[in-house]
């Protein structure tokens, strides 16, 4: 482990501007927040409306029946995608 020394006042500098960064940051973040996500639906959402297994949601994003978006792990769906879905099973 490496140690490096600096000035008290060289330490208070990048703390400020780091506090700065930051609350930019939080600011940007802030005015941009769940824009659109809000509207799309999880994989218990989908499963609920849809009244399916996951495993089923599973094979109809495997065939491609129902479009999805990954972010982080995490599947979502376009309320508009599963209402497609809907219109497709009942016209079957």
């Amino acid at each position: 482990m490496e140690i490096i020394n600096i000035e008290a006042q060289t330490f208070e500098s990048m703390m400020n501007r780091f506090e700065a960064f930051t609350r930019k940051v939080e600011n940007l973040c802030g005015d941009h927040q769940d824009k659109g996500l809000h509207r799309w639906l999880d994989n218990q959402d989908v499963c609920r409306i849809l009244n399916i297994s996951k495993r089923t949601l599973q094979t109809y994003r495997d065939n491609g029946t129902l479009a999805y978006t990954q972010i982080n792990h995490k599947l979502f769906y376009k309320p508009e995608d599963v209402e497609a879905v809907i219109n497709k099973l009942k016209s079957k």
